[in-house]
Order: structure tokens, then C-alpha cells, then sequence
């Protein structure tokens, strides 16, 4: 697992705000399109793929074997080129796809069972939530502003592109 960098964690709008006046002193044009891209990704309603793989009906994806090994193999990494991988590795692509299409990093599945899936955050057990698979809602999160309570929560680099940063 890559270790969340602390400039990615998931932060109250006015802190955001406020740290990026206090660094750049001046509201420019990028900056208010940063502070409306943060805010509108904050109101995003919560999905199970958000944290972990899953397929286009929202059912989690297990973990290809040997899927580290494969991925850490420089050619695996190109986002865009669907000819990649070589034959064969059709399920470690869609896991891959599906991947990148989280919201947050270092979460991972506790418990799969008939009507709710329990994620964890593998930096800290602490933070755990419950998804219901009948109304397909977290219990007690609704939006990825609600989650700020928590201190350790990372975007993913999906969710830094949806902000404008990197």
C-alpha cells in the first residue's frame, strides 16, 4: 500500500479555505476554481466505489491474484491503454479500471455479507464504515463532506484531479 500523504487528506471546506489563502495571499482565478472544485466534490453523495473496487452494478471486485505483483510491473501502470497487460489479465484491467475510479485511498473490505459491506481504513481501524446493499447508502454518512470528522481520511489522485490539483 502507498502511504497517504498528509497534503491529501480529506479537510473541512473552511479549512481548505483558509490554508490556501494563507499560502497564496490572494485569491486568484485558480484558486476560486479550486475552492468550487473542492466544495462540489465535498457534496458528492457517498458511493461503495468510492472506497473499494467495484463492478458497474456496485458489487465489490475481488482482488485478482498476484494483483500487486502485476500491477507494480511499470507497463500495468498506463492508465489510458486498454491494449496493456498482454493476454490474459482481462480481470486484473477491469480491478485496475475499477481502482482508479476510488475516491479515497487505504480502505478495505472487513465484511461482505448479504446487506452490508464494512469497509476500514488499513492506516487506521478506527475508521470504519457500514454500506446497506438494499438502499445502497452508508449508515450514518451521506456525503463525502460528512466524513470530515474523521482526523485520517486520504483522497486518491482521481480525487485530487477532480479538484484541480496535480
Amino acid at each position: 500500500m502507498v502511504t497517504p500523504h498528509a497534503s491529501h487528506k480529506l479537510i473541512p471546506m473552511t479549512t481548505f479555505v483558509l490554508e490556501y489563502y494563507s499560502n497564496e495571499g490572494y485569491a486568484d482565478l485558480q484558486t476560486l476554481n479550486l475552492v468550487n472544485n473542492y466544495a462540489n466534490l465535498l457534496k458528492h453523495p457517498l458511493t461503495l466505489g468510492m472506497f473499494v473496487p467495484v463492478d458497474p452494478d456496485g458489487n465489490i471486485l475481488k482482488e485478482p491474484k498476484n494483483y500487486l505483483s502485476w500491477k507494480s510491473l511499470e507497463h500495468n501502470t498506463q492508465k489510458e491503454n486498454d491494449n496493456f497487460g498482454g493476454p490474459g489479465f482481462e480481470e486484473n484491467r477491469i480491478y485496475q479500471k475499477a481502482e482508479q475510479n476510488c475516491f479515497f485511498e487505504g480502505f478495505k473490505v472487513a465484511y461482505n455479507g448479504y446487506s452490508v459491506v464494512r469497509i476500514v481504513a488499513s492506516y487506521d481501524d478506527s475508521i470504519e464504515l457500514s454500506f446497506n446493499k438494499i438502499d445502497l447508502k452508508f449508515q450514518t454518512f451521506e456525503d463525502i463532506e460528512s466524513l470530515t470528522v474523521f482526523d485520517e481520511i486520504y483522497l486518491s489522485s482521481t480525487a485530487l484531479k477532480v479538484i484541480g490539483i496535480k
